[in-house]
């Protein structure tokens, strides 16, 4: 079998764990749904997804051969992946007030083409994607079956379902609390600090665990 089911569950937990935080992407959502309701946070994170796979595409074609023949390039992709994630995580933790921002945005006036292509542009050159796909990915990957690169390929469009789901759930989230979100920025400060300190542990469980060969 290509994939082991067994990698794609365990993948599952890790990437829902990095996706579900807010990053870019959920900043971007939950803006939109904040200013200009649940429609157009829908059709963000439309476009979101469609940047996300440019991503996997390009990282599988592009890594995936590098990854397969070699295991030192492997683990340097890895460590600094994992230093980039602890490095994002105290970001997170430092700006936790950044989801608060959010009830402050006005974008009046955008159509539903702009909004899905001003998404586009934030999934293409989300770094917390490109982190997921690049450094993580070939954690779940077996070089004993063979065509790796189509093995990140699917495993990455594993990730999109789930940034699919979970950036929904975010925007039906801001959508339809946008009186309750805007009466207390605490509750997103809360989120925020939560995030990062998840992502600085997942950062130390990627530098301390490697490939299996």
């Amino acid at each position: 079998m290509l994939i082991d089911p067994h990698q794609v569950a365990a993948l599952f937990v890790v990437a829902l764990a990095i996706i579900a935080v807010p990053g870019p992407s959920v900043l971007f959502v939950v803006s939109r749904g904040v200013s200009l309701g649940r429609r157009a946070a829908l059709v963000t994170v439309a476009g979101n997804e469609a940047g996300l796979v440019v991503q996997v595409t390009a990282v599988a074609v592009g890594l995936g051969a590098l990854v397969e023949g070699s295991i030192l390039v492997y683990n340097v992709i890895r460590l600094v992946g994992a230093v980039y994630l602890v490095y994002l995580g105290i970001q997170a933790f430092r700006h936790r007030g950044a989801l608060g921002t959010a009830l402050d945005s006005t974008m009046a006036g955008k159509s539903m083409r702009r909004i899905f292509t001003e998404g586009v542009v934030v999934g293409v050159s989300n770094r917390k994607g490109f982190l997921l796909f690049a450094a993580i990915l070939p954690q779940f990957v077996d070089p004993a079956a063979g065509r790796v690169w189509l093995q990140m390929f699917l495993l990455g469009l594993v990730c999109v379902a789930i940034a699919l789901v979970s950036d929904s759930v975010w925007a039906l989230f801001a959508g339809t609390a946008r009186l309750w979100l805007g009466r207390s920025r605490r509750r997103l400060e809360v989120i925020g600090g939560a995030a990062g300190l998840v992502m600085i542990g997942l950062g130390v469980r990627l530098a301390l665990t490697g490939r299996r060969d």
